[in-house]
């Protein structure tokens, strides 16, 4: 198809606005996925549904995210980053609207898959800043958009606790839709269209093959506990996801302009960043599902600590701060050392902060600093990913190749869930009528996540020195339809 060649964007006169626009609007998208969590023990009594069947307002966000994720990262290649930023915020306002009128389970989950089609934002405002600011200002910027997405749930946590607490649930949602009609003014007012696109035909067939394989994938993990991991649906699911992503691998292969480059996504660079990106989401995770139960369960327990929800979003909105802190940290480093170099500091950093959790876990301020420390370290990691990936992709491919290592720290996230799950569901202790995991139990699941953060550190050290990372100019701009140049060929 051929195509008109535009005149190069030139760097935004307000690099500060732009990266601030786009920073706002990744934390708006972490705040959807953050503002569930307080109604999650009363979702059944809410929506008239079983337990079981209540589960689906959060499973439906994360299969939605997953399947967006690569399929508008590519369509923001070829048709805009800016346009698909649009059209996910578009996405993220009609499902906090259909949330906001929901009574029922039908509709809340509508609502939430279409809030989870969204997920893509933090890929391609990352993609947005490569296209438009002075290299001066990247590092930093790409940092603090990558982290976005932990400050977003850190802040809105606490916030989400308030609002659930002292008004109508629902409010929570028109809050979200509220927040996404801001974003896209911001965008549409102040964040140029990028003239870096790849072009060519959409690839529906690998689109629709990594869409199945990932819903597989995930349905498998993040219901297993629900169906029994040895159970045949589990089982089923587990191996369609094989034999699908296999066929998936062939035709993206052999089709002229594939979904994924899977060439490009096995260079060393590329491979290495998107499996330590796996294990860190694995990684990251396990605080979110130990530090808020420890904080709420009964004191009488003898190592809970009978907080509110309120308190918990309180005491975990510091990691927040820390995340935005750490990214001209996370860019500095990565300057003088190279990115490989900054995760393999910032996965050090959660290491320690876990390990420092197996022994301070029994006062709030306890919990205070080891999610403090635990966030320094993903700030500090988070900003060096994208750093790797775009040093090693065309500058036209590069929020699809973003989109693909945000997905797999999705994926790492969902694997740490169903782990955590496993491993709390056998180690439990009962008092009285209620059975809770033990304190073994939690530290247990934080002594893995240490591990995990370590296993990055290793799979970091086998990446390329920041010497031989650049094959692409931080900000190399190319016309609309002009040919991307091969990689390596600087």
């Amino acid at each position: 198809m051929p195509h008109v060649p535009a005149e190069p964007a030139a760097p935004p006169r307000r690099p500060t606005v732009v990266v601030a626009v786009l920073a706002f609007a990744g934390i708006v998208v972490a705040l959807m996925q953050t503002l569930i969590i307080p109604l999650i023990p009363q979702l059944s009594a809410l929506l008239g549904a079983t337990a079981s069947d209540a589960t689906w307002v959060i499973t439906a966000t994360l299969l939605a995210g997953a399947v967006a994720t690569p399929v508008v990262g590519r369509l923001g290649d070829m048709y805009g980053k800016r346009r698909m930023l649009l059209v996910s915020l578009a996405l993220l306002v009609a499902g906090s609207a259909i949330g906001g009128l929901s009574d029922t389970l039908a509709p809340m989950v509508v609502g939430r898959a279409l809030q989870g089609l969204a997920a893509g934002v933090i890929a391609l405002g990352i993609s947005i800043m490569r296209d438009e600011l002075p290299p001066e200002r990247l590092g930093s910027a790409t940092a603090l958009m990558s982290a976005s997405l932990g400050v977003g749930g850190a802040l809105g946590l606490p916030a989400a606790a308030l609002l659930a607490e002292s008004t109508d649930w629902h409010v929570l949602f028109w809050t979200s839709a509220g927040f996404g009609v801001l974003a896209a003014v911001l965008v549409v007012k102040l964040v140029p269209e990028s003239s870096v696109r790849s072009g060519g035909r959409f690839d529906l067939v690998g689109a629709a093959g990594l869409s199945a394989g990932l819903i597989c994938l995930l349905l498998a993990i993040s219901k297993g506990a629900d169906w029994g991991w040895a159970g045949g649906l589990t089982i089923g699911l587990f191996a369609a996801s094989a034999v699908v992503f296999a066929a998936w691998g062939w035709w993206e292969l052999r089709t002229r302009q594939p979904l994924v480059d899977l060439r490009a996504t096995a260079r060393r660079q590329v491979l290495l960043t998107n499996l330590a990106s796996a294990v860190f989401g694995f990684a990251m995770f396990a605080m979110s599902l130990v530090l808020p139960q420890v904080l709420q369960l009964p004191v009488a327990t003898g190592y809970g600590l009978g907080q509110t929800m309120l308190a918990v979003g309180l005491v975990l909105a510091p990691s927040g701060l820390v995340m935005m802190a750490m990214a001209p940290v996370s860019a500095r480093v990565s300057r003088a050392r190279g990115p490989k170099v900054t995760l393999m500091l910032g996965a050090a950093v959660v290491a320690a902060g876990y390990g420092l959790s197996v022994v301070l876990m029994s006062a709030i301020w306890h919990l205070v600093l080891v999610s403090a420390v635990i966030g320094a370290g993903i700030g500090i990691a988070y900003g060096a990913m994208p750093a790797l990936i775009m040093a090693a992709v065309p500058v036209s491919e590069t929020a699809a190749a973003n989109s693909l290592n945000t997905l797999m720290r999705s994926i790492g996230t969902s694997v740490s869930s169903a782990v955590a799950g496993v491993v709390l569901a056998q180690l439990t202790v009962t008092f009285g009528a209620l059975t809770a995991p033990s304190e073994n139990g939690f530290r247990l699941v934080m002594a893995i996540g240490s591990g995990a953060a370590l296993v990055a550190l290793a799979i970091a050290a086998f990446l390329p020195g920041h010497r031989r990372s650049g094959a692409f100019p931080a900000t190399s701009r190319v016309p609309t339809g002009a040919p991307a140049e091969a990689p390596g060929s600087g």
